[in-house]
């Protein structure tokens, strides 16, 4: 009575099994994307932007070997190390003076190219106060320019908050950076002017 049952079950199983080893292989393996994306950051930061780019082309060469065992459902698991490849791509770029790259160019999801952009938004916050403090106001400007730009295209996207998770959050995180970097920019450039003023006086 139970033999199509136990013959489907067999099937299903076996199904499972093999969808369950590839979303290991794939949870364990995208680390590494991730780990070079980290990376690929920190050395743009710290002004090294051939190190960030090679990091960068080394992620995307494992992302696309990756892809080739994310079928169906599986494809879930690489949104995380697309959004990752979104962000540091972006904020080379930016660094560059060279506009962000396409969805297409960079060849991610749609998902995981919003988030990260929305990623994106709060290394500029750091890369505007690193500026700040090295008395680069111009280029300060520039960038919070292109991290409020980038917000504002950005936020109509909170309506699909339900299709594309953590798209509202992020949003709301990134408004209060974006305001935090307004008023550290403004004091900075008044405290210049400030200055500018006294050294014209003396």
């Amino acid at each position: 009575m139970l033999k199509n049952v136990k013959r489907s079950l067999d099937k299903i199983a076996k199904s499972l099994e093999s969808s369950h080893q590839a979303r290991e292989y794939l949870i364990k393996n995208t680390r590494d994307i991730v780990i070079l994306c980290s990376q690929s950051i920190i050395a743009v930061h710290k002004g090294d932007l051939k190190l960030a780019r090679k990091n960068v082309f080394m992620a995307k060469k494992l992302l696309a070997k990756y892809k080739k065992s994310a079928n169906g459902d599986l494809v879930r698991y690489l949104v995380t190390p697309e959004q990752e490849i979104v962000e540091a791509t972006s904020l080379i770029f930016i660094v560059e003076g060279k506009p962000i790259p396409s969805v297409e160019s960079i060849g991610v999801s749609d998902e995981s190219y919003i988030l990260g952009l929305l990623d994106c938004i709060g290394e500029l916050k750091r890369l505007i106060y690193d500026k700040i403090r090295m008395g680069k106001t111009s280029e300060s400007v520039r960038f919070f320019e292109i991290m409020e730009n980038l917000y504002l295209i950005l936020y109509p996207f909170a309506t699909y908050d339900k299709i594309v998770k953590e798209t509202r959050k992020k949003l709301d995180v990134n408004r209060i950076l974006v305001e935090e970097t307004r008023s550290a920019l403004t004091e900075e450039i008044r405290r210049a002017n400030l200055i500018d003023a006294i050294n014209k006086i003396k």
